[in-house]
């Protein structure tokens, strides 16, 4: 085996000077020192709004297209993609397919670490093409340590073949030497315990893959003010969720909303027009349609 890669200046791999002593302290002393340095996460994001924003719009973009997102990382990193994007359909009522997360060492690595698998740029290029990956999507590479080479080798071939990538790090993008169409660095410093980035690292990825689908999808008309307005009523509490929403917003009773979902096949969006504007269900999707998605300019005709 060869002599590894000094990563001693990545910002994730630092020693926090704050908690040196951690395992001396009480329970109740380690629990206030990690949630003191979690509390510090929401300025290191919002001091990356701008390119946060930038891969809203790309991301958009994409999807009004016909193109796709995916996510791909390594461990914490590569997990949190796969959980982003397996929340998109039920949320959104989009296709499985609109949003992938793909991860090194595959399916198994979801449940176990199998840290190895991170180290071949070859095989970051080989899943994007094992996973479908094509030109018009969009690939997310998330490496909150920024050297992970499994998420290069992913990026490196994403632009080959023209996709728009976007590269999410905690650490100086100076370090990073990628050609990603828009970087993200979002520097949480220093663990407290050192290099886990399934602490403050992880945290900060979930808050801004959250952002970009949800971005995303609002400028995609899948949400009507804040509820969300685009999701099938699959069981007990989705169905209670989008009768309340039908009568907050056609302004009927539960028992009117109630009976208007059902003749929507309980697609919700539908049924709020439905109900609304008192039209058939193929009126409502003709509607719908007519105002790319936006049941706001449907019902107010604007």
């Amino acid at each position: 085996m060869n002599q590894p890669l000094d990563r001693s200046h990545i910002l994730t791999e630092k020693r926090n000077p704050r908690s040196e002593k951690i395992d001396a302290l009480s329970t109740i002393d380690i629990l206030k020192l990690i949630n003191e340095e979690d509390a510090t996460i929401h300025e290191a994001v919002a001091k990356a709004m701008l390119e946060i924003a930038q891969a809203v719009d790309m991301v958009y973009e994409a999807f009004k297209n016909g193109g796709r997102l995916r996510y791909t990382g390594a461990g914490t990193s590569g997990r949190l993609g796969v959980l982003d994007a397996s929340e998109c359909p039920p949320t959104f009522s989009v296709a499985p397919d609109l949003v992938q997360g793909f991860i090194a060492g595959g399916y198994e690595a979801l449940r176990k670490a199998i840290e190895g698998a991170e180290d071949y740029a070859e095989q970051g290029a080989e899943d994007c093409q094992k996973y479908g990956l094509r030109e018009g999507d969009v690939l997310m590479g998330i490496a909150t340590g920024g050297t992970t080479p499994y998420v290069h080798g992913a990026i490196n071939y994403a632009k080959s073949i023209g996709c728009k990538t976007i590269f999410f790090t905690c650490t100086h993008k100076e370090v990073l030497n990628s050609q990603a169409d828009v970087i993200i660095e979002v520097l949480v410093g220093p663990e407290i315990i050192t290099g886990s980035t399934r602490m403050k690292a992880g945290t900060a990825t979930k808050m801004v893959l959250n952002m970009i689908t949800t971005g995303a999808m609002i400028k995609w008309g899948k949400v009507h003010g804040n509820y969300m307005v685009d999701h099938m009523a699959i069981n007990e509490k989705l169905v209670d969720r989008a009768i309340r929403i039908i009568t907050e917003l056609a302004g009927v009773n539960r028992e009117k909303a109630y009976n208007v979902l059902l003749e929507a096949n309980k697609h919700v969006k539908e049924a709020i027009v439905m109900a609304k504007l008192d039209v058939s269900l193929e009126e409502a999707r003709k509607l719908i349609s007519e105002h790319n998605g936006f049941i706001r300019f449907a019902v107010d005709g604007e």
